[in-house]
C-alpha cells in the first residue's frame, strides 16, 4: 500500500488558504499590498531562520531567495524615487542593504547578517504599518530574539 505525501485535507486547507490569499491580494489597496509584500518576505525570513536551526541548506536558501524577490522585485521596485525624493533614495538604500545581507547570510551560512536583515525589515514594515496602514494585522511578525 502506498500513501500519498500530503492527505485531502493538507491538500484541501492549502488550496484555501491560497485561495485566500489571492483574493486579500486582488480586492487590496496599494497601501495594502505594501503590507503584504512585509509580511511575505518576514516570513521567508522566519522559515529561514528555522531552516538554518534545522541544517536544512536547500530549503534556507528557497526561503532566502524569496524574500530577496520580494524585497528587491516588490518592495524596492514600488518606491517612487521621483516624487519621493531623499526619504525615497533612503528607502531604496535601506532594501539594498538588507538584499545584501541575506545574500550574505545564505553564501556564509551567517545568522548573524539574517538576524539583522530580518530586524532592518521588520523595522521598515513596522513603521510602514503604523504610518500607512494601522489596520493591517500581520498574521506573521518576527520573533524577538
Amino acid at each position: 500500500m502506498t500513501y500519498a505525501p500530503r492527505s485531502r485535507s493538507a491538500r484541501a486547507t492549502g488550496s484555501y488558504a491560497t485561495i485566500g490569499l489571492e483574493t486579500e491580494v486582488l480586492s487590496a489597496s496599494p497601501e495594502r499590498l505594501i503590507s503584504l509584500l512585509f509580511r511575505g518576505a518576514l516570513t521567508s525570513l522566519t522559515q529561514a531562520r528555522h531552516y538554518f536551526q534545522a541544517g536544512n541548506i536547500a530549503a534556507r536558501g528557497k526561503a532566502i531567495s524569496k524574500a530577496i524577490d520580494i524585497v528587491d522585485s516588490g518592495l524596492k521596485a514600488g518606491v517612487d524615487t521621483e516624487r519621493g525624493g531623499e526619504v525615497a533614495k533612503l528607502l531604496v538604500a535601506s532594501y539594498e542593504i538588507i538584499v545584501r545581507d541575506l545574500m550574505l547570510a545564505n553564501l556564509h551560512s551567517d545568522t548573524e547578517k539574517l538576524a539583522s536583515a530580518e530586524k532592518q525589515l521588520g523595522d521598515l514594515a513596522q513603521a510602514w504599518y503604523t504610518a500607512v496602514d494601522p489596520q493591517f494585522q500581520p498574521s506573521s511578525t518576527r520573533d524577538p530574539q
